[in-house]
């Protein structure tokens, strides 16, 4: 596991740049570009012409959202700049109806960006009319991103608040070197799919100092994730933060090098959590830690899933993802179900190396109103124990 100066070390350098950045920076403010404050004007158009002009600029940019509000369709701002690029925002970025984003899977899109900041503002996908959509089973279009970063790197997302996402509300792929700081991702407990950050085929990634609270994984980490830091995140309502699902195909990148610590979970479905599918699969999860956590009445403090079906008829095979080197350690809180510990891994390729280390987990029991000793379920695991394990396998 690199050590925490090979995380932090990136993150001073971009902070560091980015102040030098606002100070000679060229501004390109979008109602120049003929961007109106009244909530109700595409403004679409002048965010592109203003990324344009920014983009092809020789020197430093930002691209500045004044305060107000702004409607946008969907964007894509595209590299490759020739210098450092900023977002700016100000004010408010909202969302026209859901069918006008149909034919989009992205809201706003950055794509094959480098040296790249976005900094500050709120954006409102008003996602309700397209979740109310989903519950009725009806053939929905597909739920936009709130903000994907796809293939980008070097990049700085801070102070940025999104609200009520169709789908995820910051989605990555195919980055290197992320930082997400000071966020807060929000949508209600039941909404459907929105979870608030997933990261996928993407190395060196931060999320630090930020409260996430959706209707799906607050934080999700897919295939091809590696070297991520996340740090003093506030999770709830949700389903906490998974590695996974893992193993859906049978030629899949892994995951590895994953640290989460200092976080508080608070009412949400699961804790930490790794999924894999139970089917046929190459790819691994491997030296994981799960560090100095605290949960609140959460459902699942902490699971390993190696049978992870979300739909009826699934394949009844062992799951071929090989997770080893995981670590769970300091957690403690209140379990709002009997079994808080659930280790339930491959038959065919058992979970190796699962140190359960200052575990101190209560069932809270909210008929009765009191807290009592909580269960475990393990199987398929090799365990290493150290301190005090409560509930134990």
């Amino acid at each position: 596991m690199p050590k925490l100066a090979t995380f932090t070390k990136p993150f001073f350098i971009v902070l560091i740049a980015t102040l030098l950045h606002t100070c000679i920076a060229k501004s390109y403010n979008v109602v120049d570009f003929g961007a109106k404050a009244n909530g109700k004007t595409d403004s679409s158009p002048a965010f592109m012409k203003a990324w344009a002009a920014a983009c092809s600029s020789n020197e430093d940019s930002t691209v500045l959202v004044p305060s107000g509000t702004f409607m946008s369709n969907s964007v894509s701002f595209n590299g490759t700049c020739k210098k450092e690029m900023r977002l700016q925002i100000l004010g408010n970025i909202v969302a026209p109806s859901y069918e006008s984003l149909s034919d989009h899977q992205v809201w706003i899109g950055f794509y094959f960006v480098s040296r790249l900041s976005i900094i500050g503002g709120t954006i409102d996908a008003k996602g309700s009319s397209y979740w109310s959509c989903k519950r009725s089973k009806k053939d929905c279009p597909y739920g936009a991103r709130s903000i994907a970063l796809q293939s980008c790197k070097h990049v700085l997302v801070s102070g940025l608040k999104s609200f009520n996402s169709e789908g995820v509300h910051l989605h990555l792929n195919g980055c290197n070197n992320v930082t997400m700081q000071n966020l807060t991702l929000t949508a209600p407990g039941d909404s459907p799919n929105t979870d608030g950050i997933h990261i996928g085929n993407s190395d060196l990634v931060r999320v630090l100092h930020s409260t996430i609270g959706t209707g799906d994984d607050c934080i999700s980490i897919g295939p091809g994730s590696t070297n991520m830091w996340v740090d003093n995140v506030a999770y709830g309502p949700g389903h906490g933060i998974s590695i996974g699902s893992i193993g859906g195909t049978p030629k899949e990148a892994g995951v590895e090098h994953i640290v989460v610590n200092n976080s508080v979970f608070t009412d949400t479905d699961n804790g930490v959590r790794i999924k894999s599918w139970a089917k046929p699969s190459d790819a691994y999860v491997k030296d994981i830690k799960f560090e100095n956590l605290r949960m609140q009445n959460v459902a699942n403090p902490i699971i390993i899933d190696q049978e992870y079906c979300p739909a009826r008829n699934c394949s009844k095979a062992s799951s071929g993802v090989k997770i080893s080197d995981v670590k769970f350690n300091n957690i403690t809180g209140t379990s709002s179900t009997v079994e808080a510990l659930i280790l339930d891994c491959s038959l065919t390729n058992p979970c190796e190396k699962i140190t359960l280390q200052n575990i101190n987990l209560v069932y809270a029991d909210k008929m009765k109103k009191v807290t009592t000793p909580a269960t475990s379920r393990c199987q398929n695991a090799q365990v290493i124990k150290a301190g005090v394990v409560n509930p134990s396998c």
